[in-house]
């Protein structure tokens, strides 16, 4: 029988909080036999809503366990209100627990800067990371691929974009079991006159690096394709070509509906089709891939959607799962002390 892995939700966080993340955890509870979970939040709320799902706080399900916390992060506060003055959030008591060892993984789906300030103050990062990167896996032409930074680093040097590879490339490794992950650069072009000084700077640096299996640049418009296992940019970049893809993906499935609408003939169409527009609809689903890393920090954290539906959020602490149990805090810290050495 696998060992328990503990994990502590925010349950307060996201634009949903617990509407969203308790029928998750008990859904999870169910799939994993392995899983506890440490729900921290607002104890009456959390009564509240346990009563509505037909439990109680005498009488809680196995394997789930509730912290109270008399603040919530909400998704306006800024990082550094969130640290300063809401140290009993329930997104600082999750960490807190990561860093005391009460427990292997955090998930939430509040406030990202202030779930990074909170996560880089309370845990602090490992050796030879600078800083820590946002990683999700994306829907390729076959099977997924990482991407990072997603967002923490707004501007990042050429030696933090190694860092990147290194952490993506051992992210892909522990979880996936690809013995040598394909790394590529995000740039604007694949030749190697192309892109700024950081990224050419970059690219020298992962050619150089013997433990990375760099492949060389990749442009925005085969992001997809899956010509690589991980895929590197700044998190200025990395944010924005997420968010259109997500938002390309989302216009297609709009055209779709709008075309196969119009008229009887595509109406009738549309009844053939639909087995396969399901399947398509299910690769481009952003529920799917959801649950992004917080590779760097001395714990697993690991982020959801705000808007996380309880699918969603069921898939991030799947994610939260999964890299307790390969140790990837430890993978990391192994990967990294080569390099350092």
């Amino acid at each position: 029988m696998a060992a328990c892995i503990r994990i502590a939700i925010d349950s307060m966080g996201g634009d949903f909080g617990l509407r969203t993340t308790l029928p998750a955890v008990l859904n999870s509870l169910d799939l994993y036999v392995h899983l506890h979970i440490v729900f921290v939040g607002d104890e009456q709320a959390i009564s509240t809503s346990l009563a509505d799902a037909g439990y109680s706080l005498s009488a809680l399900p196995s394997r789930l366990t509730v912290h109270h916390a008399s603040q919530v992060v909400t998704m306006d506060d800024k990082p550094t209100i969130a640290l300063r003055k809401k140290s009993d959030s329930s997104m600082r008591i999750a960490l807190d627990l990561l860093n005391a060892g009460e427990v292997d993984a955090v998930v939430s789906a509040g406030n990202t800067g202030a779930l990074m300030a909170a996560g880089w103050y309370v845990l602090k990062t490992l050796p030879g990371i600078d800083r820590p990167a946002i990683c999700t896996s994306m829907p390729l032409l076959e099977g997924c691929g990482y991407m990072l930074d997603l967002g923490a680093n707004v501007d990042s040097s050429a030696s933090q974009l190694h860092q990147f590879a290194i952490m993506g490339s051992a992210l892909c490794q522990a979880v996936d079991g690809v013995s040598s992950p394909r790394v590529a650069l995000l740039n604007i072009g694949s030749e190697a006159i192309k892109g700024n000084e950081q990224v050419k700077q970059a690219a020298k640096l992962l050619a150089a690096d013997t433990g990375l299996n760099y492949q060389g640049f990749v442009e925005a418009d085969v992001i997809l394709n899956g010509n690589y296992d991980v895929l590197v940019c700044d998190g200025f970049v990395g944010n924005v070509a997420l968010k259109a893809c997500e938002g390309t993906s989302h216009h297609i499935a709009h055209l779709l509906k709008q075309e196969l609408s119009q008229g009887w003939l595509a109406k009738l169409s549309a009844f053939f089709v639909l087995p396969l527009l399901k399947r398509f609809s299910k690769k481009l689903r952003a529920q799917q891939y959801n649950g992004a890393s917080f590779l760097g920090l001395k714990g697993v954290v690991v982020k959801s959607h705000g808007n996380s539906s309880v699918e969603s959020f069921s898939r991030a602490i799947e994610q939260a799962l999964f890299e307790a149990e390969h140790n990837m805090i430890e993978v990391l810290e192994k990967q990294l002390a080569v390099v350092v050495d």
